[in-house]
């Protein structure tokens, strides 16, 4: 996208379908978009996490929806997809199959990808995340589901003006 003075510059329909790549949670862009202009970096970081603390559990389940598993290649070339590869570059050949388990185990579970902040974790941290919280309730785990996808959201607000 480019720098702030841009993004600020965008119409207000431009602005929440290029926020839709950071979180694809339209509530969570509306909020974001609206308090435009941001005097800064900072400010809007702000503004996306205070909207990622705003969302419902339907704002975040239509933004998971858009997020593909832990350990499979994300097809396509917008934004999102080539975001989410960088993400899961930790992931090594070799894990693949066992995070194919654990996904297929988290989903029987709770009826939805198994998402985690992929950024700088390895293949066994996010293989013992997901056996982790296969234990949770399913109201902790959805706290846990927003909050991590508030964190992806954020690191990709940052990637989206800079």
């Amino acid at each position: 996208m480019g720098e702030l003075a841009q993004f600020n510059a965008l119409s207000v329909a431009d602005a929440e379908h290029e926020l839709l790549a950071c979180c694809a949670a339209p509530a969570w862009a509306r909020e974001v978009a609206a308090g435009r202009p941001y005097r800064d970096v900072l400010a809007l970081r702000a503004a996306g996490d205070r909207a990622g603390r705003h969302l419902t559990w339907e704002d975040a389940a239509q933004a998971l929806a858009a997020h593909p598993r832990i350990g499979e290649r994300p097809a396509g070339d917008d934004r999102e997809a080539a975001w989410s590869r960088r993400e899961q570059a930790g992931v090594a050949e070799s894990a693949k199959e066992s995070l194919a388990e654990a996904n297929r185990a988290y989903e029987e579970r709770f009826g939805h990808v198994f998402l985690i902040f992929a950024t700088g974790k390895t293949d066994a941290e996010m293989l013992a995340a997901a056996r982790e919280r296969l234990a949770n309730d399913e109201e902790t785990e959805r706290g846990v589901v927003r909050n991590e996808l508030r964190k992806i959201a954020l690191l990709r607000l940052e990637r989206l003006v800079s």
